[in-house]
């Protein structure tokens, strides 16, 4: 198991706010009384931008954001599996139904790369590889080094397409090579027998794993070769892996850089990133969202949110393609938008 080397004092970002960029509140929904636990942009598909996805239970809704801070219901689904819907027409048009989870699903990511592939992460213990034009589950990655708890979250690496990241309830952040088993992946796209006949493989190793954290780790996204992830400890941590060759799951880690966030103690709550990974969103348990700058040492505080009747913790925020934009979803059923002012 990885562990940080002594000597390498991580650099910490000063809370105090630069007001780089200021934003402000255009809009807010009451989506139900159910919480909502996730908000995500659409950047996929150029052509929609500022669409956006809540979920929360077993709902799914599908929102543009429009000029003037409005937001415009686009549609509403309820359902027990994963679906794939179609943008396009945006119609009740159900395109393919993923069934193989054992319970619910945490997270759902796309691969840049090839927008086809998606990943999962559930509370069944496994992430699992899906190929959204067939339906078919190609690799699961669980097992023998899998973990052993909830997974929490998943991201695919910005440029190795072999290369996941996962984290959750067992304390640690994995990453997993699907480099062996990529004829799997290539066969998924020609395969016209029935989904469940496909030949899924499990993926029961994985390449490296940390223990960057003493708790549940609820969010981790590439930044680079570099992994942002946090979990209750009121910050984000920025750290490098740093894999041995020979040793496969062995290695150390760099902690690189660290984002304070306070009053951000309970788990499930997850930052977002704009397009380009320049900057960050992560709200906390009191309503308050603070962005921070990336790709600068040490890390720079761009803005820190909070309004007078945003009280409820923020399960996820979703910062638009250039940052302009940040949505928040909320414990007790609300999205707020907040949109930057133009500077004069």
């Amino acid at each position: 198991m990885a562990k940080t080397p002594i000597g390498l004092e991580p650099v910490v970002g000063s809370l105090t706010s630069t007001k780089k960029r200021e934003y402000r509140v255009t809009n807010r929904l009451q989506e139900g009384k159910r919480p909502l636990y996730a908000v995500i942009f659409n950047f996929i598909d150029s052509r929609y931008f500022n669409v956006f996805a809540t979920v929360g239970g077993n709902r799914v809704t599908v929102y543009q954001c429009l000029e003037g801070g409005v937001i415009a219901v686009l549609q509403s689904y309820v359902d027990e599996d994963i679906r794939r819907m179609s943008l396009s027409t945006l119609n009740e048009k159900i395109h393919k139904s993923f069934v193989g989870h054992g319970d619910s699903i945490n997270e759902i990511r796309t691969q840049p790369l090839k927008p086809s592939l998606i990943v999962s992460a559930s509370k069944d213990e496994s992430v699992r590889l899906w190929n959204v034009h067939t339906g078919i589950c190609i690799l699961i990655f669980a097992g023998a080094g899998g973990h052993r708890n909830e997974v929490l979250s998943v991201d695919f690496h910005p440029s190795d397409i072999y290369r996941i990241a996962s984290c959750g309830m067992d304390n640690t952040v994995k990453i997993w090579s699907m480099k062996e088993f990529w004829t799997y992946v290539e066969k998924s796209f020609t395969w016209t027998d029935l989904p469940s006949k496909f030949p899924t493989k499990y993926v029961q190793f994985p390449v490296f794993l940390a223990s960057v954290h003493s708790n549940y780790v609820d969010c981790n996204r590439w930044l680079g070769d570099f992994i942002l992830s946090k979990s209750v400890d009121n910050e984000i941590v920025l750290w490098e892996p740093k894999m041995k060759e020979q040793s496969p799951g062995e290695g150390t880690v760099d902690i690189l850089q660290k984002y304070p966030v306070p009053e951000c103690d309970i788990w499930f709550i997850k930052f977002s990133c704009d397009f380009h990974y320049n900057s960050a969103a992560i709200g906390n348990r009191e309503g308050k969202i603070f962005v921070w700058e990336l790709q600068s040492s040490p890390p720079v505080l761009i803005a820190r949110l909070s309004h007078a009747q945003s009280k409820s913790p923020i399960r996820q925020t979703a910062m638009s393609f250039d940052g302009s934009t940040i949505l928040c979803c909320c414990e007790d059923g609300t999205i707020w938008r907040w949109d930057a002012v133009p500077a004069n």
